[in-house]
This record gives structure tokens, C-alpha cells and sequence, in this order.
């Protein structure tokens, strides 16, 4: 726009100096002491595009005040600590067949331009030596513990399958398997684990040898190590400062390395700096087999956990779940050794402080009761209960997400953000809108994202003895009661039990529900004998002075076919009233075969519905189910009969007598 010779600048169209195509020629003068155009900045001091970029990137500063002592890397240079960080990493990777570890360097191999400090391992006593291969003679990049934004730029640069959805998540693929494998996983039997853990029918623990766990290892190593780069994730487990374990992971994927950053605790910078030597190990080669012809292997896949060494190793299966749940066996492991009691449960807080734990198998509403907007979350899944109360062992939530909506669990729907991970969903190609009700992958669809990522996380997320335990069943056979109060031995039953119903398919008409039990809630997790975790638990109830609740959120009036769902409404007001203590004094009345406590009133409950019986037209027909169910509890229960706990087998025979009497 011209000026008029008032302003910073004048402009002059001269008569007869003409422009282009006989335009008149637009002039612009600068004035003494007037500034028309100032874009006299300095020029960058890069000489190239690479400085340039290197100038782009600020260096991180710690999240942290570092004050006082900081801890045995307090006095050390930046470079010395890298130094010592890649040395212990190198320790971690090194082969039972080499001497030392594998020689490393920090940062990405395809930034050629950073890659600074080079680390060789001190020796190690492993055995025998063998001459060196192609594998010492080149460098390995260590990625460690990168960012979200980081892990971001590798997944969608280097793995297929890796997309920002439109939330701004990270939409990834698992691979061929899509859950986890438990017929495949194995844990060495030596002479500690021979007594310690629970072997034999009904246990989840598959044996393996030690020297077979060796084998695998070397084979997970040695991918590991022929790969230009690894991710390695330095990070913790359970929010007890006390009693938090370090926990290692090594694996070859972007994917994998984000899910970890999201699923354990995130250390802080000085934290990280005073890391020192992982508690437990995990090697991550699951996009590389097991032999088939080794021993115990029975597929192409193999998750194997050594107790012994603190390690675990993950061959032929990129389901990132088996990594959480391999921690979370190995704390059911460690915890009850310190005589704390870790449990597959949701937890969450009240404002007053009031802590209560939920256990129930898929379907029974667990996360959907845990996860109440007029009350703090703990953590949704996996927690520790010690002398102190209880605390998280993760630092983030795993939720399912097939059939997610925005009105039935806004907090999950608003926390699919960036930063999350979107496991095996289907997206639109365009506008890369997750259509979380498509199947087409797989119905177990998930979302691995940080604790506080919902609103009411209560960070640190640890809280004080619990007052209630309740554990969740959907009874889809609709015997249960929509509430009971449990004395300590239908409590210890009850959890070992672990019950609830699938409702079966329909290709022609209707068929009956199954029944599922699944030992203390989690027996593909457990590490003992489960009548040690419900001693434990019944031991802290009973000192604490938490109470038992039993709550079917399943069928009434009938089976699944001729009865209806529990209304949701319903459950919620059990729940309230259990927060509240008022149903504590509420008046109760005994049930036939279970011998279960019902109250007779519950605020907000039609109180015909709280004595199953009421609800069914056909008594004859109920009275059948009910026997039909306390049978199948009691076939279930046999297999645990044979594990006694001190001198005599008194309390197993006082958990039995807890169980259905006909």
C-alpha cells in the first residue's frame, strides 16, 4: 500500500519511467532516519541444514529441582554419566557367549551426526568364550527412554502399520497375535521355585529348565543385538517408594518401547540419572520365534520368566500385554515375600478417604464401577496392599476399547489423546476417525495410556487401608443376589473362586451360560498357591477392619434368555451404599445353599430384586440353577483342596465350609 510521504516510508510514481507492459514504475525510498521494511535480523550461525536442525532441538532440562545430595551419579560429568548409563545397558545385553557386552552408542544410527559416546561393558562372568563374529565388529544405537514425541517420529517412520489417528493417539498393530499366549508361557523350575511357586493341575506356572531359558535368551540377545538400534525404557513399578522395583526393557520397536513409558512409572530426571542397575530384566524379541525344537517349545512363541536371574524373555509374539502382565507375575512373586499383598484389582478413593478395591473377571463392570466421577482412582488393575495401605503398580490404564463411546466412558474416550496407544483398531483411511465397533482386527481392541490421563487420578497414586472389598460377578444363571456381605472365610472363598458367567452363542435359539473361574481374579497372573493370597487378604480385612461384599451385576428374574441384566442404576446404588457405610447397618437375612448375607433394603433398589428367588416366576426352575450352580462351584474348588497352610489344613477346611451347602 502507498504511503503519502507521512509515514515511515515514501513511494513516487515517475511520469515517463515506465514499468512492464507500460505500467507505471512503483518506487520505494527509504527516508534518513525512517525505517520502511526492518528485516535486518542476524542470519542463523548454522552453516548447514544439519546445524540448522541441530539448532531446532533444545536440550532437555530435569523436570526435577535437584537440591541437596542427588545420589551416586551426583559428582559425576554429563559425559561420565552417559558412560556408565551405556555400560550397565551393555551389561544387560550381553551374551552368555561373549565376554563382555555389545558395543553402544547413543542416539539414532539414521542421524549419523549424533552419534557421540561409544561404550564397551567391563567384563563379565559368563562362559565359555568364543571367537568373535560380525556382531562385535559394529555398533548397537540405544534409544533411551525416549519421549512420546520421539517414539512417535520411530513408529511412524520405521513400522508399517503405525498412524496418528485423528484424536492425535497412535494407531499400531500387534501383529499376528492380538492377546496373549498363556499356554506358551513358561517359568523355570529350579530348587527355590520348586517349593515356592504353584505347580500342577490348575496352576498357571508351565515348567521350563534353566538351561532352556538360557537358550532362548541367547536367541532374544542375539536379535536384539544385530539390530542397528534398540529401545530401552529404564522405569519402575509400584508407587510404595519402598518397595518399587526397577524394571529394564529392551525391545526392537517404537510400538513396545511408548506402551512401557505409558503402563510403568515414569521416572523423574534425577530419578533417571540414579538409575543404576535394573531389579528385572525383559528382553523384547517378539518379532523374532523361538526354535520349535527346543525343548518345551510348543509353537513359534515363547514368554519365559526367570526368577532366579530377574529376567524375562519374549520370543515370537508382538502383543505388548504379555510384557504388563509378565510384571505383574513377577511382583505377585516379590510383594508376598515382604508380606505385602499384590492384587488384580481396581482401587479407588473417596473424599473422605475411603478406600475400596474391585475384583471381577471381563464383562463384570469392574472398570466401569472403579471409575466414578464423585471419587479419586488409584489405578484400574493391578495394586499392592502393604502395612502402610495400599498403592498402583502401574502408571497408566489398559483399557479395552471395542464398542468404546464418548457417553458411556467419557474419561477412556477423552483420554485416547496423544500420547496413547491404539492397539489393532480400524480407522477411516481419510479421516483417521477410529471405528472402535470394527472387529475386523480384532474384537480386543486396546488403549495403553498414562494414569494422568484421567481427570480424577489421585497422583501419587497410593491411599490408605481399604474398608470394603468387593468383588464383581455377572452370574448370568441369576442365582446370585445383587449384594451380599461376606464373613472373612465366604470372603477367602469367594476370591479364590474368582467366578463369573459367559453368556454363550446363539446359532440356533438360546444356549445356557458357562461358568468361568479364574483364581484370585487373575490366575493366569499368580504366582503361588491362591489360598496364600486369601490368607493374606483375609488377614489384612481382618486387622484393618475392611468388610467383604459379593455383587453380581449379572442376570435377575431368570437365566441369560428368560431373565434380564441387572440395571446398571442399581449396582450403583449397591456401590454408593457401600461407600457410605450404610449398608453396613442395614437388616440381613440368610440365603439357601450359599448361605449368603442379603440385606432386606437398599436406598434406591426395589427391594423385591434383592432375594433372587423373588424375581423368578418359576421357583421349581430356580431352585435347579441354584443347585446346578453351587455344583459347579464346588467341582471348581477341588482342585485346590490339597495345598494346606501351616501344620494342619484347618483353614482350607474353614474356607470350604464357606463355599454352597446341599
Amino acid at each position: 500500500m502507498a504511503s503519502n510521504g507521512n509515514g515511515n516510508g515514501s513511494v513516487a510514481t515517475g511520469k515517463g519511467s515506465g514499468g512492464r507492459n507500460g505500467l507505471p514504475k512503483i518506487q520505494t525510498q527509504k527516508r534518513q532516519n525512517a525505517i520502511c521494511h526492518d528485516d535486518t535480523a542476524p542470519t542463523v550461525k548454522a552453516q548447514t541444514i544439519d546445524e540448522l536442525h541441530s539448532l531446532q532441538r533444545k536440550k532437555s532440562a530435569p523436570t526435577t529441582p535437584l537440591d541437596g545430595v542427588q545420589g551416586a551419579f551426583a559428582n559425576l560429568t554429563e559425559e561420565e554419566r552417559h558412560k556408565q548409563q551405556l555400560q550397565s545397558i551393555s551389561a544387560s545385553l550381553a551374551s552368555l557367549t561373549r565376554e563382555t557386552g555389545p558395543k553402544l552408542v547413543r542416539g539414532d544410527p539414521a542421524r549419523q551426526s549424533e552419534t557421540p559416546r561409544v561404550s564397551h561393558a567391563p567384563d563379565h562372568h559368563f562362559a565359555p568364550t568364543f571367537s568373535a563374529s560380525d556382531s562385535s565388529l559394529k555398533f548397537t544405537h540405544v534409544l533411551y527412554n525416549l519421549s512420546p514425541a520421539e517414539l512417535y517420529e520411530q513408529a511412524i517412520h520405521y513400522e508399517k502399520g503405525s498412524f496418528i489417528t485423528s484424536s492425535g493417539a497412535l494407531a499400531t498393530l500387534s501383529g499376528a497375535k492380538t492377546g496373549r499366549s498363556p499356554k506358551d508361557k513358561r517359568v523355570v523350575r529350579d530348587d527355590t521355585t520348586e517349593d515356592e511357586l504353584w505347580w500342577g493341575k490348575g496352576s498357571p506356572n508351565i515348567e521350563m529348565d534353566e538351561h532352556t531359558f538360557l537358550v532362548n535368551r541367547e536367541r532374544a540377545v542375539d536379535y536384539l543385538n544385530s539390530l542397528d538400534k534398540v529401545f530401552v525404557n529404564d522405569q519402575f513399578l509400584n508407587w510404595d517408594p519402598e518397595n518399587r522395583i526397577k524394571v529394564r526393557i529392551v525391545s526392537a520397536r517404537a510400538y513396545h518401547s511408548l506402551f512401557m513409558h505409558n503402563m510403568c512409572i515414569r521416572p523423574t530426571a534425577e530419578e533417571l540419572e540414579n538409575f543404576g542397575t535394573p531389579d528385572f530384566t525383559i528382553y523384547n524379541a517378539g518379532q523374532f520365534p523361538c526354535n520349535r525344537y527346543t525343548h518345551y517349545m510348543t509353537s513359534s512363541t515363547s514368554i519365559d520368566l526367570n526368577l532366579g536371574r530377574r529376567e524375562m524373555v519374549i520370543l515370537g509374539t508382538q502383543y505388548a500385554g504379555e510384557m504388563k502382565k509378565g510384571l505383574f507375575g513377577v511382583m505377585h512373586y516379590l510383594m508376598p515375600k515382604r508380606q505385602i499383598l499384590s492384587l488384580h484389582s481396581g482401587c479407588n478413593m473417596g473424599k473422605n478417604g475411603d478406600v475400596a478395591l474391585f475384583f471381577g473377571l471381563s464383562g463384570t463392570g469392574k472398570t466401569t464401577l472403579s471409575t466414578d466421577h464423585n471419587r479419586y482412582l488409584i489405578g484400574d488393575d493391578e495394586h499392592c496392599w502393604s502395612d502402610k495401605g495400599v498403592s498402583n503398580i502401574e502408571g497408566g490404564c489398559y483399557a479395552k476399547c471395542i464398542d468404546l463411546s464418548r457417553e458411556k466412558e467419557p474419561d477412556i474416550w477423552n483420554a485416547i489423546k496423544f500420547g496413547t496407544v491404539l492397539e489393532n483398531v480400524v480407522f477411516d483411511e481419510h479421516t483417521r476417525e477410529v471405528d472402535y465397533l470394527d472387529k475386523s482386527v480384532t474384537e480386543n481392541t486396546r488403549a495403553a495410556y498414562p494414569i494422568e490421563y484421567i481427570p480424577n487420578a489421585k497422583i501419587p497414586c497410593v491411599g490408605p487401608h481399604p474398608k470394603n472389598v468387593i468383588l464383581l460377578a455377572c452370574d448370568a444363571f441369576g442365582v446370585l443376589p445383587p449384594v451380599s456381605k461376606l464373613n472373612l472365610a465366604q470372603t477367602m472363598y469367594h476370591f479364590i473362586s474368582g467366578y463369573t458367567a459367559l453368556v454363550a452363542g446363539t446359532e440356533e435359539g438360546v444356549k445356557e451360560p458357562r461358568a468361568t473361574f479364574s483364581a484370585c481374579f487373575g490366575a493366569a497372573f499368580i504366582m503361588l498357591h491362591p489360598t496364600k493370597y486369601a490368607a493374606m487378604l483375609a488377614s489384612k480385612m481382618e486387622k484393618h477392619g475392611a468388610t467383604g461384599w459379593l455383587v453380581n451385576t449379572g442376570w435377575s428374574g431368570g437365566s441369560y434368555g428368560s431373565g434380564s441384566r441387572m440395571k446398571l442404576a442399581y449396582t450403583r446404588k449397591i456401590i454408593d451404599a457401600i461407600h457410605s457405610g450404610k449398608l453396613l447397618n442395614a437388616n440381613y437375612k440368610k440365603t439357601e445353599v450359599f448361605g449368603l448375607e442379603i440385606p432386606t433394603e437398599v436406598e434406591g433398589v426395589p427391594s423385591e430384586i434383592l432375594d433372587p428367588v423373588n424375581t423368578w416366576s418359576d421357583k421349581k426352575a430356580y431352585k435347579e440353577t441354584l443347585l446346578k450352580l453351587g455344583g459347579l462351584f464346588k467341582n471348581n474348588f477341588e482342585v485346590f483342596l490339597n495345598h494346606k497352610i501351616g501344620k494342619d489344613d484347618k483353614l482350607t477346611q474353614e474356607i470350604v465350609g464357606a463355599g454352597p451347602k446341599f
